[in-house]
């Protein structure tokens, strides 16, 4: 009988431990992460996973007791280096920090930021070479899209989107200096996120990692029964750019 203990025992341990561990990973190194909208397509779909690693800009202690909004304090650890133009970040939206957000880097401190006809610049200078790519409709937003390709001088190639018939609104913003201590975000959707040209530049603090690979995909719009339509097979394992 003590030895079916010990064996019950040692089962019940080795899971503890195991679980301690993933928690402990999840919270400061790597954590899965679910795209709930359209902000960043078509780098990042509604129904992407992404694994995000927490450790290259710095461990941001959970703010969260994990599964609650139960706040708890939080602090963030030095990390290997800042998020740079062009990377994409995951991070606490700073008007409600237990939400997290998913955007673009495309300023840093000291940087001038300013759209001109729906064009971004950063020092006065466009982010990258524009390539017109095509013009498609989307269901989702019930509107005509015009997708570019963009080129910087890094070599960083990635797709924007751009409304057909787009907002006054959403032609111009700036100049902006970003602050000491903050970067400014901005989904690739250009016409279709609420960013750093609403709310202002992310302060530092609220960093939580970059983006990785999508690891799992499925699109919403399709049934559970069209299984092979639903799963978007050729996006799993994708790289993030």
């Amino acid at each position: 009988m003590s030895k079916k203990k010990n064996k019950i025992q040692e089962s019940v341990e080795s899971i503890a431990i195991a679980l301690i561990a993933a928690l402990i990973i999840r919270a400061l190194v790597i954590q899965s992460y679910r795209i709930p909208t359209g902000s960043m397509k078509d780098t990042l779909l509604i129904g992407d996973f992404l694994l995000v690693n927490k450790f290259i800009y710095g461990i941001n202690t959970p703010n969260r007791i994990i599964g609650t909004k139960i706040r708890i304090p939080s602090t963030r650890l030095p990390g290997i280096k800042q998020p740079e133009r062009g990377e994409i970040v995951v991070f606490r939206f700073p008007k409600d920090d237990v939400v997290d957000y998913i955007k673009r880097c495309v300023g840093v401190s000291g940087d001038t930021i300013e759209l001109r006809q729906g064009t971004l610049y950063i020092n006065g200078k466009p982010e990258g070479e524009e390539k017109f790519v095509q013009q498609r409709y989307d269901r989702e937003e019930n509107r005509y899209i015009d997708y570019f390709q963009v080129t910087r001088k890094n070599g960083q190639q990635y797709i924007i989107r751009k409304a057909s018939r787009p907002e006054s609104k959403m032609m111009s913003f700036g100049p902006y200096v970003v602050p000491r201590d903050h970067i400014f975000m901005m989904g690739d959707n250009r016409d279709n996120s609420y960013d750093s040209r609403m709310w202002g530049a992310l302060e530092d603090r609220y960093i939580v990692g970059r983006a990785l690979v999508i690891f799992f995909s499925w699109e919403k719009l399709e049934p559970i029964f069209k299984l092979h339509k639903k799963i978007r097979w050729a996006r799993i394992f994708g790289v993030i750019r």
